[in-house]
């Protein structure tokens, strides 16, 4: 029965994706909440049910007293014994049969599949963002963001139907006895609503600011955290522990004020709340005793308007701190739209097409990229690479080589010029397209926290394991793998390198990196500083695996070590964001420019990239 409920609604179901998410809080409820508009409408008229059944219950209590005063058990069971049994038997099993098919769309079909459905469409809404938005932000932040929403938009639909629904159909049910009972019964319950009504009002006027402003810092307190973890590395290194500790105590501080401040406002809401109850339970069993006294109601007017004022009394707090929590989860969801809600800047062409690669040349017209700065990165680079040459591209920090690349990749949008790729312009072909036929090995081979087989399968879905081995192999990483185990006792290919792969050193980050790429072998290929956490032996080994891996490709290399890019077709040097030299290693040495002068300067092979001329 429950695995019915769960399944009226897929979360995974497909949907049109968005570059410009709604940025307005019930727009975007409202586009989520597409595939429960049905369950919804279920869950609303059941909530009404449910509250009528027990409007109906405290009539009936009042019905039964007055049966009871006037009338001897016998002549009360010869008159109304059908009814009472019916009576029973719609307590019995109508009434739970009501209560459990609300509580199971409520509890089996919305709160499960509602947050899923967010949190899976917010991370892959986010993934889509590119690399420079997400070097903008905390990624703790982001995954706070994308962990708090789902939960908050559930509980805040959830107190939509559970409460909201449920208390105005109780009210109005109320409202409908006392009238019937007598008019003028209607006249306290309707000044306490007034009165309530307007509590309710103060009390969410300020309560959705405040937990927003609670939400962004928890969202902060979670990104300083996870910054210190992701580099515990550089804490330990610099013996920066108190620092850290107090990096965190400022926003863990700002967090708790945050927090008084949305906590002083359900203070004042309870005490107020008490004392309008008081009211009204004075008001109408005092009114409903006089009319008894006065000869113009039964007793059963005045049992059922004291059960429905004492059950109004249990209701009103649990109503405020439903709506309070409605309030508090919109603002949590607010501050979650501020990542989820941003808009796709890198995003392909309308036109775009697959890139269809059949040489591998790559040109590059008068490039150029600041980062929005007006200086540094690439200025009016103009440089054509041909199918299968091998190109080595050194400079100074800053000399704009990262930025080519990362240009290359579209990882950036250029600000001017253009890239072709065997005559396609990368702005006009799919992004997954280009990457796909580009294979890179960066400086900084961060893995994932998965299996060695897994970080190396990724340069291919579905390769075999022979074919991870291989490239293995090849990357000359087979026998420490073998050797792995991981704290869970996996061994081996099957053994997780930990988050980012901090349980390898760098150099077997680095030729699982490298295994990566042989397994992927794309045309185009990217080396960014490949064997710098490599020791000499290692890197002796692999050269020429790498020079394998460069066979029948167009390549780049970047390097500060020249003896991994000396026997390149062609060296370009970087300065400034143009190209201050380029030819062969020979040639540039002859020239005696910047190049010589790095070849000088070098000690081990590395450039003095900060020296100055």
């Amino acid at each position: 029965m429950m695995r019915f409920f769960e399944n009226l609604v897929d979360p995974y179901v497909p949907y049109r994706e968005t570059d410009t998410p709604p940025k307005r809080l019930w727009p975007f409820l409202w586009d989520l909440s597409q595939p429960f508009k049905r369950i919804f409408a279920f869950a609303a008229l059941t909530s009404v049910l449910v509250a009528m059944v027990e409007i109906g219950l405290i009539f009936y209590m009042g019905r039964l007293v007055d049966l009871l005063s006037d009338q001897t058990p016998t002549q009360v069971w010869q008159a109304h014994g059908t009814e009472l049994i019916v009576a029973g038997v719609f307590v019995l099993v109508l009434r739970p049969a009501v209560q459990a098919l609300n509580v199971m769309l409520l509890n089996n079909s919305i709160l499960p599949n509602f947050g899923t459905l967010i949190r899976w469409r917010a991370h892959r809404q986010v993934l889509r963002q590119s690399v420079g938005w997400f070097e903008n932000d905390f990624a703790g932040r982001i995954a706070n963001r994308i962990m708090q929403t789902p939960p908050a938009a559930g509980e805040a639909v959830f107190q939509i139907f559970d409460a909201i629904t449920f208390a105005l159909a109780y009210l109005i049910g109320a409202a409908v006895l006392l009238f019937d009972a007598d008019p003028r019964l209607l006249l306290p319950l309707l000044a306490w609503f007034g009165l309530y009504g307007a509590l309710v009002r103060w009390t969410m006027k300020n309560v959705g600011p405040a937990s927003k402003a609670a939400s962004d810092a928890r969202s902060m307190t979670t990104g300083r955290v996870v910054d210190s973890y992701t580099n515990i590395h550089s804490v330990k290194l610099f013996a920066q522990h108190e620092q850290e500790v107090d990096y965190a105590r400022d926003a863990i501080e700002y967090t708790r004020q945050t927090f008084a401040r949305e906590m002083r406002i359900f203070t004042v809401m309870d005490v107020v709340l008490t004392l309008l109850n008081g009211l009204l339970i004075v008001g109408v069993v005092a009114w409903a005793i006089a009319l008894w006294m006065q000869g113009t109601a039964s007793v059963g007017v005045v049992a059922a308007a004291t059960a429905l004022t004492l059950r109004l009394n249990a209701m009103t707090g649990w109503i405020m701190w439903a709506l309070s929590s409605f309030f508090r989860n919109l603002g949590v969801v607010a501050e979650g739209m501020e990542t989820i809600s941003q808009p796709i800047t890198l995003v392909d062409a309308k036109d775009a097409k697959p890139l269809n690669l059949t040489k591998g040349e790559i040109t590059m017209d008068a490039l150029t990229h600041h980062y929005g700065r007006g200086a540094g990165g690439l200025d009016q680079i103009s440089l054509t690479i041909k199918p299968g040459e091998k190109v080595g591209l050194i400079g100074r920090s800053g000399a704009g080589k990262s930025t080519l690349v990362k240009l290359l990749l579209r990882f950036y949008d250029t600000e001017g010029g253009r890239i072709l790729i065997d005559g396609q312009d990368i702005a006009h072909v799919t992004q997954d397209s280009l990457r796909s036929e580009i294979g890179m090995v960066q400086q900084d081979s961060s893995l994932l926290h998965r299996s060695v087989a897994d970080n190396i399968r990724y340069g291919r879905d579905g390769a075999s394991m022979d074919d991870i081995i291989a490239a293995a192999k090849q990357a000359e990483a087979h026998e420490f793998i073998l050797e792995l185990e991981d704290p869970e006792g996996r061994k081996g290919y099957e053994a997780e390198v930990g988050e980012r792969g901090v349980k390898l050193s760098g150099g077997q980050r680095q030729r699982v990196a490298l295994a990566r790429v042989i397994l992927k072998n794309a045309p185009i290929l990217v080396l960014d500083e490949a064997t710098s956490a490599l020791d000499s032996e290692v890197e002796a080994a692999i050269q020429d695996t790498l020079y394998g891996m460069m066979e029948g490709k167009t390549v780049i290399a970047i390097a500060h070590r020249l003896s991994t890019i000396a026997k390149m077709d062609r060296i370009l040097v970087l300065d400034d964001g143009r190209i201050a030299e380029q030819g062969r290693h020979e040639d540039l040495l002859a020239e005696g420019g910047l190049y010589a002068s790095f070849w000088a300067r070098q000690s081990g092979g590395f450039i003095a990239t900060e020296a100055a001329e």
